[in-house]
C-alpha cells in the first residue's frame, strides 16, 4: 500500500516544496514516473494550463518523468488507455479546482479504479485543494453549500483546504454537519503525509488544524498525529 498525501492549495508556486519533495521520494525518487490529474481544472476549460503549470513543477524539484493525463470527463475517466498510464505510475497528483466535477467525474471509473490498483501496489495518491478534498469519505461543495460523498481513500474525515484563507470559515459549519468525523483544516503551502503506522506527519510553512469533537489542534513542520 502507498501513502497518501494531502495539501492544503495554491500548488506549483514555488511554496510546495517540502510536501512534493517527500511525495516523490516515497514514490521512489527523481526517475519515478509522475502522472497529473487536471481534472478538477477542467470544469472551467483550465486543465491544459493546470497541466502544463504541474508538469513545469515537478521538473523544476527535479524529477524526470513527469506527464498529465487528461481525464476531463466521465468518458476519459473511463478510457482504459488513460487508467493504465495511471496504473503504472508511482505519484497521481490530482491537481485543484472544482471539487465536485472532480470528484463526480472519478468516482466508480476505470481510471480512479486505476489509481487505487496503483496504490495497493506501492503508489502514492495526492492531493492538493479540491484534490485533497474528494480523497477523504466526506467534501464540502462550497459552490452549492452542501456536503458530498467523495472517494472515501481517507474514512470519517473531510478536507478543509486553503484554512489560512477561506478554509477556516467551513469549520463551524461542518463541525455540526459532522460531528463524528475529523475535520482537517490544511493551510496553503502546506501538506500532511501519512506512514505505514497510520500516522501523519506536517510538511511545509504553514499548520494543519485538526478538529475532532470540541477540539481544534493546530500542527506545525515536523509534528506527527493521527486519527481515526
Amino acid at each position: 500500500m502507498g501513502n497518501i498525501v494531502l495539501e492544503g492549495g495554491s500548488e506549483f508556486g514555488g511554496r510546495m516544496s517540502e510536501p512534493d519533495l517527500r511525495s516523490i521520494d516515497l514514490a521512489g525518487g527523481l526517475d519515478a514516473p509522475i502522472c497529473i490529474l487536471p481534472t478538477a481544472a477542467a470544469a472551467d476549460n483550465n486543465h491544459k494550463r493546470a497541466g502544463n503549470n504541474g508538469i513545469r513543477w515537478f521538473k523544476s524539484l527535479g524529477a524526470t518523468n513527469v506527464f498529465t493525463v487528461d481525464v476531463v470527463n466521465a468518458v476519459s475517466a473511463n478510457d482504459k488507455s488513460l487508467a493504465t498510464s495511471i496504473l503504472n505510475s508511482k505519484l497521481i497528483y490530482l491537481l485543484g479546482g472544482f471539487p465536485r466535477y472532480l470528484g463526480e467525474t472519478l468516482a466508480n471509473s476505470l481510471c480512479w479504479q486505476a489509481a487505487l490498483d496503483a496504490h495497493q501496489k506501492g503508489a502514492v495518491i495526492a492531493g492538493s485543494s479540491a484534490g485533497a478534498m474528494v480523497l477523504c469519505e466526506h467534501y464540502y461543495d462550497p459552490n452549492e453549500r452542501n456536503l458530498l460523498r467523495g472517494l472515501n481513500l481517507i474514512p470519517n474525515a473531510c478536507v478543509l483546504p486553503h484554512h489560512n484563507q477561506f478554509g477556516r470559515a467551513w469549520a463551524t459549519q461542518l463541525r455540526n454537519l459532522l460531528p463524528n468525523a475529523t475535520l482537517l483544516g490544511i493551510d496553503e503551502r502546506t501538506g500532511m503525509v501519512n506512514d505505514a503506522d497510520g500516522k501523519w506527519t506536517v510538511y511545509g510553512a504553514g499548520e494543519v488544524t485538526v478538529y475532532s469533537g470540541e477540539q481544534a489542534k493546530a500542527k506545525r513542520r515536523g509534528e506527527t498525529f493521527s486519527f481515526q
